[in-house]
């Protein structure tokens, strides 16, 4: 896609700040996200016999996605074109990528949605578990190697994606009921394709580049343990989450998916952010996130009983909370960032002195 970031980039004029074209291209996946929301909540507009998203719908999204995915390739293009590149700008254009996963994961789920012809709301909540690992592997390895190498899995699913939404407009969501091959449905091309790009693309190509930082004896860490210290705190998000869905006496992820994978993204983009900042100021990695406590103490909650007809209400207020938390620590650290460095965050003017 460089080619063509090359080619967009140049429209920009040279006084705009890369990293209002980062959150620009962010807040179009947020404003997908809750479009999504409002015509499809519980992920059954797809499903036979009911009310399907509107054809326009569709082309907006699948339009919108395509732009936020070009400014995300463009802001970091724009920062060296006007030589503006700090920092901050990797920490604003990678903290928001965190975040991003689960609004492109969740929304393009109701291509498909739940019910007969489509995708388990389970089965989605571990491919968005796939997509998050996914990313932080790539962050991980720069954690121990230096070096950040991202994979054309992003590239190709993001590209796959705005197309899907695009030709779901044109043909709609009926087609994606009949089998793609044999009796291999279009459900299960997408799940595929997700796995398929983590085991055959991300994984080994992260594997790789260790081994090689390994070989040529430039690895930042060498013991087991701080090599593997980053992924301490994603494992333990994915295992109390797991265990809440499977001991939760309301089944919660049945009724409520979008809320939960929101709760889930949100303190993964948190954990992530926290590693990014280790990683580019080459401190010590903590083996737990702080969040996960909050999560714990909810899920203590429920599983003893305490509250058993709260569980709903424990959601909202714990997705409320770390939502809030996360915009909180983002904030703490641009303006901490931007301070050090004397720089405006979206501005490529800097700060007048006191």
């Amino acid at each position: 896609m460089h080619p063509f970031w090359n080619t967009v980039v140049k429209i920009f004029p040279t006084w705009l700040a890369p990293n209002l074209i980062t959150f620009s291209g962010f807040l179009l996946l947020v404003f997908n996200f809750f479009l999504m929301a409002y015509f499809d909540p519980d992920f059954y507009a797809s499903a036979p016999d009911h009310q399907h998203v509107p054809s326009g719908v569709w082309i907006i999204v699948g339009l919108l996605n395509f732009m936020a995915y070009t400014l995300d390739g463009v802001d970091g293009k724009q920062a060296r074109r006007t030589n503006s590149s700090t920092p901050l700008g990797e920490l604003f254009d990678h903290g928001l990528d965190s975040w991003a996963c689960v609004y492109f994961v969740v929304t393009v789920y109701s291509t498909f949605g739940r019910g007969s012809t489509g995708v388990s709301v389970f089965v989605l909540y571990l491919l968005l578990w796939v997509v998050l690992f996914s990313f932080i592997l790539s962050h991980w390895e720069k954690y121990n190697t230096g070096i950040l190498f991202l994979p054309w899995g992003y590239d190709i699913s993001q590209v796959t994606i705005s197309i899907v939404y695009i030709v779901t407009a044109v043909v709609g969501v009926e087609a994606w009921y009949a089998p793609f091959l044999f009796n291999f449905l279009y459900r299960d091309l997408f799940t595929t394709m997700i796995i398929a790009c983590a085991l055959t693309v991300t994984l080994p190509m992260s594997l790789y580049n260790f081994y090689k930082a390994y070989k040529n004896n430039t690895l930042k860490h060498h013991s087991v343990y701080e090599i593997m210290l980053p992924l301490v705190s994603p494992v333990l998000l994915f295992l109390l989450c797991t265990t809440w869905i499977f001991m939760s006496p309301t089944d919660i992820l049945e009724v409520h998916p979008r809320l939960f994978y929101f709760m889930v993204g949100t303190a993964f983009a948190n954990i992530s952010c926290q590693l990014i900042v280790c990683q580019m100021s080459s401190t010590r990695c903590q083996p737990l996130n702080w969040m996960l406590l909050p999560i714990a103490a909810v899920l203590a909650v429920v599983l003893a009983g305490l509250a058993p007809n709260s569980e709903t209400l424990l959601l909202y207020l714990l997705t409320a909370f770390l939502t809030l938390a996360h915009i909180h620590y983002g904030v703490v650290v641009v303006s901490q960032l931007s301070r050090h460095f004397n720089i405006r965050p979206f501005s490529l003017k800097k700060p007048t002195p006191d």
